[in-house]
């Protein structure tokens, strides 16, 4: 869309200054991108969403979902830093005004980082209602036990927004309640009853196990209203998928201007081999899969930023675009041939990190069932 050419531009000039050799060394050493991050916070693009009041520029999801699809389009990696951006849409809409004036600010100059989000357990997945990590009131702390597992970025992360059961299970009468969200100081939690574990997984994905042991959390540290957590947390995934379902149209039109102009150049007997209808067709139907996926996108951005409620759209927009964007990866490899498989060509880190979309942060199967359900009317299958 035009009116983002101002993001686009800004965006694009800074992504040049981290170019495909800076990022295919910071996956070779399974690094953080210490620097890019640093640049685009001071750059004011990671505060963008914070209000003007507290030092931000006040932009909505439609702006942030911009500013993450242009770094992956230049070929960064816009999963190093997405996490503050949905979570501060939490932080805005649910935290108080207390929690604002003190930590907003700060999140705005780059001071703090908000990138993570601990909502995901070993033995539950995606059925958040039963979570087992608990939160008891006693006194002036809440006391935290239990475990968590793909938690992103929290060795590069100040605070996490943490999502724990303060009601049993068996004491509510619908199970979405019960649960609360808090803001949870990493600096004082990691050591004092929090303890956390890398998992190496096959993408430079910085994740985790995390494990509670009678951490104690001040009041304060709660999220809105005890026992809405998980309204809450629904506000900040919407936005994550929305965000999500951006970044992968990034990816997409990257692999598809890779394999553009690779089909271009490259000749075998004698022509390009984008001259083949066989070679030229992949490519066209990826390109237009990755644009009818954007307009799924700007969707789920419009009725988020209008205040409505964007669960159905921001699902759909999530799954079109992994989806778009995978099969962009896959014809991209295979336009490349062997070469494809070549690190320098960049192409197999890009096709391993969207490939992480068809399964976090919620799998394709769930998406399929949730429209089922919500939009079709069908008996709820699990």
């Amino acid at each position: 869309m035009e009116e983002y050419d101002d993001i686009r531009q800004g965006v694009r000039a800074l992504c040049a200054h981290y170019d495909a050799a800076y990022w295919r060394g910071i996956d070779e050493v399974r690094g953080f991108p210490e620097d890019f991050v640093r640049a685009l916070t001071e750059a004011g693009w990671l505060g963008a969403m914070i209000p003007a009041e507290y030092g931000g520029s006040g932009l909505g999801l439609s702006e942030a979902s911009v500013i993450l699809e242009e770094v992956n389009r230049c070929g960064g990696n816009s999963g190093t830093v997405h996490g503050q951006m949905y979570n501060l849409f939490t932080l805005v809409r649910h935290g108080s005004q207390a929690q604002k004036d003190h930590f907003l600010p700060r999140l705005a100059s780059g001071e703090l980082r908000l990138q993570s989000m601990g909502v995901t357990e070993p033995t539950t997945g995606t059925d958040t209602t039963r979570i087992k990590t608990t939160a008891v009131r006693r006194g002036d702390r809440y006391v935290v036990n239990g475990q968590k597992v793909w938690i992103s970025r929290v060795q590069h992360s100040d605070l996490m927004i943490l999502l724990a059961r303060t009601t049993p299970l068996a004491d509510v009468a619908k199970k979405t309640e019960g649960m609360s969200i808090f803001l949870v100081d990493l600096r004082q939690a990691i050591g004092h009853g929090m303890e956390v574990r890398p998992i190496a997984n096959m993408v430079n994905h910085e994740t985790n196990e995390l494990f509670f042991d009678n951490l104690e959390l001040p009041v304060d540290s709660l999220i809105g209203e005890e026992g809405k957590g998980f309204r809450y947390i629904l506000d900040g995934l919407n936005a994550e998928r929305t965000l999500i379902a951006a970044e992968c149209i990034g990816d997409g039109r990257w692999f598809i201007e890779r394999a553009r102009s690779y089909a271009r150049e490259r000749e075998v007997f004698g022509r390009p081999i984008g001259q083949n209808q066989g070679v030229q067709f992949p490519i066209a139907e990826a390109h237009i899969e990755v644009e009818a996926a954007d307009l799924m996108r700007w969707r789920a951005c419009r009725e988020y930023d209008g205040g409505v409620h964007a669960g159905a759209s921001a699902n759909m927009a999530k799954y079109l675009a992994a989806k778009a964007s995978w099969e962009a990866a896959n014809v991209c490899l295979q336009t490349h041939g062997g070469f494809g498989f070549a690190c320098e060509y960049d192409v197999e880190r890009k096709f391993r990190e969207t490939r992480l979309y068809q399964v976090a942060p919620i799998s394709t199967n769930l998406i399929l069932s949730y429209v089922a359900e919500h939009l079709l009317g069908l008996p709820r299958s699990f």
